[in-house]
């Protein structure tokens, strides 16, 4: 805190007592919220989290009184710095989230500001109607944001911007009176300047404003051209000008326009009344058209804006190579073809598929007959989502251009009419050449704004200076075309210093009279629009301060260390979507709505303290400890953030390095040997059981060890799997030929804990037709690299890579049956052994396989046909593992569990289960564990019939599931077994 915030101290904590929502300062939540998804840092002075009216009223008095601020913020995905300032960040996305009324027939829908954008269309859907603006990144981005920015997406081009579509808005204004503005004729405005409030003042600025001759041609010679339906430069007093009040046949007058856009600037806004649409048309398809130049494309997009398309949308090289190294990204770029230069996606709708394709067809032929592209794959509508998601990634995948060089938005957010937009670009490009720059270009081609990028290293100064030298070249270029240098992102801190050159320095002046008119104390979000800081200034990091280099055990050298994955992410907070958007990440933020337990937040309290660490041991912080204590390390981010940020091997690091400092806790050694103790109470299996399940003995365990008193123990078999291998494998019925041989993994768990799943396995391999080879090996130390007993870990990964690396490869395969133990291979392994065994380990991950994937590559090849099999129906509801999911593909079980004919496999489209390994058993974390499992698995399991069998490949999710329904459920190895003939 900087010494007049430490003044402001004991205020806070009065005011914390007098708020209904809580009031934060601890340098946790103020280091979480001293970011964005801008290039911009400041450390705020407090995070208020408001329930009511009344307490954001108070806030208000509050920053009156004390001469402080208040910046409002939603899902903190704002790339301008809108949400950062030394003020109080007064967060409404944990209870300002209410629906508030619904008008079916008058297509109008009012919400709170903390409503998601997709949250609010599954409502709407049943009703027929949308809200229809879609950002990319609609799944977490809220309705408070969407109207401070004036969002757009990639529709616009169809259905308008938000301005379009607020009706009313309820704000308190700056004295901290509520108003309501909406839709006013001449004769409600005129009442409305006779006023004696506030709100009359406003009205009547606005009024002697707009009158004037002068800056009504101000405005009309000197905002953007009004054929770009993306503009935001500044405030949007040139529609206000459009109105009936000063231009005749004008709408309407709707301070709304004004409010929309500008960034929290001007009031706080409490509720939100929008209209709707009517759902598009059913089917949809795409056309991908593949360019050999930039250029090319922008002159397609041109071709494609004569079609009636629902969206044209660009992706170039850049980010289409970064798509190569995400897990979950490349596997949708199944209709790229060859190497292009760019991708127009263009949508087509209709009410049949055939529908759509015609005008497909149509565009595809006006392509070729104006010589534009090489390849025009059609993307049919049950891959449109997947196709979508890849441009709609963009932003996040950008993080995975290696090294400190960057694409950083500056100038992202451009607009030209989409006559003007082929020679803007070949302009623009020109003038990056002479920077020495490859800029990044992607997404709304048509709607003439093309999110445009430097690649640039914001740690040197000389990148800072090129940051504001590019932006100021751009802006001018942008006028010159009477183009907008906001389209949807807002001005922020990053465009706002250069709206004088935009507009002019008399419609610049207009902006400062609106905004001191509004809000005489600069409470409201200041230095954004209007008297900013320099646009190089307060970014995350400073000129030439050297990247903090740090041993761990885990190699993270692919990044340039642990800290550099850290700073991968780029805040686009795709970890905050809910759990209705399906995926895993993250499964703790979607139970608690706090920024700490997001990806993100986990990701900005690494990079802050381990950047600016003073202490011996960077890791001993308690912040850190704090912030990671709710990670379930379910690898969702590994897979789904588009940055890639492996937040589960950061915290296994974290542990290791945080025991240094305080020693293993007892519990966390317990875990982490797991397999020793089972392999000592599998000898006394029947006193050991009895411990376990007795009221008072395992009551005693749980207790001392800290874990939860309503968890149900595993139990320890008598006989474990390798010995039974031993005792009966070779007396199994063998088959005349074997189709191929494999190695099977044993692992800890279904060694001890469940070896009668494993002794099905064999025996199913057996029957297919498979020789099932084991050998003397190591666990796998999946327990102990989640508690953070790396050199345990390594001990065991360079043991059994020793072993397993001369004898497996694509003939003979390494199969495991539980996905955590067997996919450590393929994912911790190569960056966990001794340097001398990493080649070695690298090679083993390509021939390592779940049982699933064995299986189903098996059924694929033909070898395992359905005749073996039951010709019963069954249905199945899945529940996939989370490492499956983020390292693998629950693909391979639904193949598995549908090769008997006539069995049915239901995806629960749950997240992560909440028990997670030991999470779910640790006293603390109980609460939370099942809460995660309430979202969508326990209650999709409860509404199964009771005939449905329930299948989850993960021993961790099978004993979450009997522990929350009272359900048992079945590895699918199990269910194939029971189905074979």
């Amino acid at each position: 805190m900087t010494p007049d915030q430490q003044n402001l101290l004991p205020r806070l904590k009065e005011l914390a007592n007098q708020l209904q929502g809580e009031l934060k300062f601890d340098s946790l939540t103020t280091t979480l919220y001293a970011t964005d998804a801008s290039v911009y840092r400041e450390i705020p002075l407090a995070v208020a989290f408001p329930m009511s009216e009344i307490d954001i009223q108070k806030l208000i008095v509050f920053a009156r009184e004390h001469k402080t601020s208040l910046i409002p913020r939603t899902a903190g995905t704002s790339l301008a710095g809108q949400c950062v300032g030394n003020g109080i960040v007064v967060d409404v996305s944990k209870h300002f989230t209410k629906i508030l009324e619904f008008n079916k027939s008058e297509r109008w829908v009012k919400v709170q500001p903390g409503v998601v954008r997709d949250e609010l269309n599954r409502f709407l859907k049943p009703h027929g109607l949308f809200f229809s603006p879609i950002t990319s990144t609609a799944n977490r981005a809220m309705i408070g944001g969407m109207v401070g920015n004036n969002s757009s997406g990639t529709t616009s081009i169809v259905y308008g911007t938000t301005r379009e579509k607020v009706m009313e808005l309820k704000v308190i204004l700056s004295d901290g009176q509520s108003a309501i503005f909406g839709a006013v004729d001449l004769d409600t405005f005129e009442q409305k300047c006779q006023l004696d409030n506030l709100e009359g003042v406003l009205y009547r600025q606005v009024r002697e404003e707009l009158q004037d001759k002068k800056t009504q041609q101000n405005i009309r010679e000197n905002f953007p051209k009004k054929s770009i339906h993306r503009r935001n430069t500044g405030y949007a007093m040139d529609y206000l000008l459009d109105s009936e009040i000063f231009t005749a046949g004008g709408g309407a007058f709707n301070f709304c326009k004004l409010l929309t856009g500008s960034e929290g600037t001007l009031a706080f806004t409490t509720e939100i009344k929008i209209s709707l649409d009517p759902l598009p048309d059913p089917v949809e398809v795409v056309v991908a058209a593949h360019f050999e130049t930039i250029n090319e494309s922008m002159k397609a997009a041109q071709v494609a804006m004569k079609h009636p398309a629902t969206a044209v949308e660009l992706m170039d090289k850049i980010i289409l190579d970064c798509t190569k190294e995400s897990i979950e990204y490349s596997k949708n770029r199944y209709f790229v073809e060859g190497d292009p230069m760019a991708l127009l996606m263009v949508e087509f709708t209709g009410k049949s598929e055939a529908e759509a394709r015609q005008k497909a067809e149509l565009l595809i032929n006006d392509l070729q007959h104006a010589a534009l592209g090489y390849a025009y794959p059609v993307i049919e509508p049950s891959m449109t989502k997947s196709a979508w998601a890849l441009r709609s990634a963009g932003l996040g995948l950008l993080a995975n251009i290696p090294g400190d060089r960057k694409a950083v938005a500056c100038i992202e957010d451009t607009a030209v009419d989409i006559e003007d937009l082929a020679a803007y670009i070949e302009e623009f490009d020109k003038m990056m050449e002479a920077y020495g720059q490859e800029p990044v270009h992607y997404a709304h081609a048509g709607a003439g704004e093309i999110h445009l990028r430097p690649i640039l290293d914001l740690k040197k100064k000389e990148d800072q200076e090129a940051f504001y030298n590019i932006s100021l070249d751009v802006a001018k270029l942008v006028k010159k075309y009477n183009g907008s240098l906001s389209g949807e992102h807002g001005d922020g801190r990053v465009r706002a210093p250069f709206i004088p050159l935009m507009v002019g320095e008399e419609n610049y002046q207009l902006f400062r009279r609106v905004k001191y008119t509004w809000d005489p104390d600069n409470i409201f979000n200041p230095g954004k629009i209007v008297d900013t800081a320099p646009m190089n200034s307060s970014l995350r990091y400073e000129a030439e301060m050297k990247t903090p280099v740090h041993d761990t055990i885990l190699n993270f050298d692919q990044v340039g260390g642990i800290l550099r994955m850290a700073e991968k992410c780029n805040g686009s907070g795709d970890c905050r979507k809910l759990p209705e958007s399906e995926g895993t990440m993250c499964p703790s933020y979607q139970a608690t709505r706090n920024e700490k337990d997001t990806t993100r937040g986990r990701a900005n309290t690494l990079r802050e303290f381990l950047t600016l660490d003073k202490r011996g041991n960077a890791f001993d912080h308690p912040e850190i400890k704090e912030a990671l204590d709710l990670c379930l390390s379910c690898k969702g981010c590994t897979a789904e953030c588009p940055s890639n940020v492996d937040m589960a091997s950061m915290k296994a690091e974290f542990q290791y390095q945080y025991y240094k400092a305080h020693g293993i806790p007892l519990r966390s050694k317990a875990f982490a040997y797991i397999n020793d103790l089972n392999e000592i109470g599998s000898r006394v299996s029947g006193l050991a059981n009895f411990g376990l399940s007795n009221k008072l003995t395992s009551g005693w365990m749980k207790s001392f060890l800290g874990v939860a008193p309503q968890r149900s123990l595993p139990k320890i078999a008598s006989q474990s799997l390798r010995s039974w291998y031993k005792q009966h494998y070779a007396g199994l019925t063998t088959p005349n030929r074997h189709v191929k041989s494999l190695y099977l993994f044993i692992d800890e768990f279904t060694n001890f804990n469940d070896p009668e799943i494993g002794i099905k396995a064999i025996k199913l391999l057996n029957r297919l037709g498979y020789k099932v080879k084991i050998v003397d090996h190591e666990e796998s130390g999946r327990s102990a690299l989640s508690k953070g007993l790396l050199e345990k870990a390594r001990q065991h990964a360079d043991a059994n890579v020793s072993i397993f690396h001369n004898i497996i490869d694509g003939n003979s395969p390494l199969v495991g049956i539980e996905p955590s133990a067997i996919l450590s291979f393929r994912d911790e392994y190569p960056r966990l052994v001794s340097r001398e065994l990493v080649e070695a380990a690298k090679k083993l991950k390509f021939h390592t396989l779940t049982i699933d994937e064995f299986i189903g590559r098996e059924i694929a090849a033909g070898n395992i046909t359905s005749a073996s099999f039951t010709q019963e129906s069954r249905t199945i509801k899945l529940h996939g593992h989370c490492h499956q999911k983020a390292l693998s593909s629950i693909s391979w079980t639904q193949k598995l569990l549908t090769l008997p004919e006539n069995y049915t496999v239901e995806v629960i489209p749950s997240g992560c289960c909440g028990m997670a390994g030991s999470f779910g058993y640790e006293v603390e974390h109980y609460e939370l564990s099942m809460q995660i499992g309430e979202m969508v698995l326990f209650p999709a399991v409860r509404k199964a019939d009771a005939e449905v069998l329930i299948a989850a490949p993960g021993t961790s999710c099978r004993h979450q599931i009997i522990d929350g329904t009272q359900r048992s459920a079945k590895h699918p190895v199990e269910i194939l077994w029971d189905a074979l003939l």
